[in-house]
């Protein structure tokens, strides 16, 4: 996986959030965190909860250790850095985490009711599994980061948990994919929603999951 630049990580990562925005995956407060790998050691993340009129002046350089190494992150910030470098710790494939409380995902969170793999398009972000809920603890605390490294370190099907009464975090190869991602998911989270009303959602083929991996295979496709 190519690393990139801080500067090009800041800037995608502004452009993934101009996604989630104009796409309905924000909750009512523009809340949110995103962040990208810019090296073996270190990440670019946004440094305050809401994600209005994010610029690329509004990041800071985290190292894989948890220590801010450049600019200035706010109090309610500081307290998630472990959800994010937890990840990269544990899947040096993944090039950008996002968390956020997307509507019809937070939906499931509430609820504490995994995604199941009803919609196909999910497969070809490389969804496995029913996307999981962990158990509910504080956000950022010991308990909560440790459920949710779990889920990345044992589970390589899951680009994506759900947190207990609180949002979704997702993780991918780049800003706009794990975007991209997070708004399929919301989507399969909002059909199954909808399905319910026409008898309930339909769980794919145990085969399916091969089947579309084979067919990206044939066709050079990425999702």
């Amino acid at each position: 996986m190519a690393q990139l630049t801080a500067e090009a990580a800041k800037e995608q990562l502004v452009q993934a959030a101009h996604y989630l925005a104009s796409h309905g995956l924000l909750f009512r407060g523009n809340h949110a965190n995103l962040s990208a790998r810019i090296s073996d050691t270190q990440i670019v993340m946004t440094k305050g909860g809401s994600i209005a009129n994010l610029s690329v002046n509004d990041f800071a350089i985290v190292g894989l250790n948890g220590k801010v190494l450049e600019g200035d992150m706010e109090p309610t910030m500081q307290e998630i850095i472990d959800m994010h470098v937890g990840i990269y710790n544990v899947r040096p494939s993944v090039g950008s985490v996002i968390h956020t409380h997307a509507p019809h995902v937070t939906a499931f969170s509430v609820a504490q009711k995994a995604i199941p793999l009803v919609y196909e398009p999910l497969l070809r972000f490389g969804v496995s599994e029913p996307v999981p809920v962990v158990p509910w603890a504080p956000r950022g605390s010991k308990a909560s980061v440790d459920a949710i490294v779990d889920i990345a370190k044992n589970h390589p099907g899951l680009p994506a948990v759900l947190m207990a009464n609180h949002g979704v975090l997702v993780f991918a190869d780049n800003p706009m994919a794990t975007a991209s991602l997070l708004g399929t998911l919301d989507e399969a989270a909002e059909l199954y929603i909808l399905a319910e009303s026409l008898g309930g959602a339909k769980v794919l083929p145990e085969l399916a999951i091969e089947q579309v991996r084979e067919r990206m295979m044939a066709f050079g496709s990425k999702h």
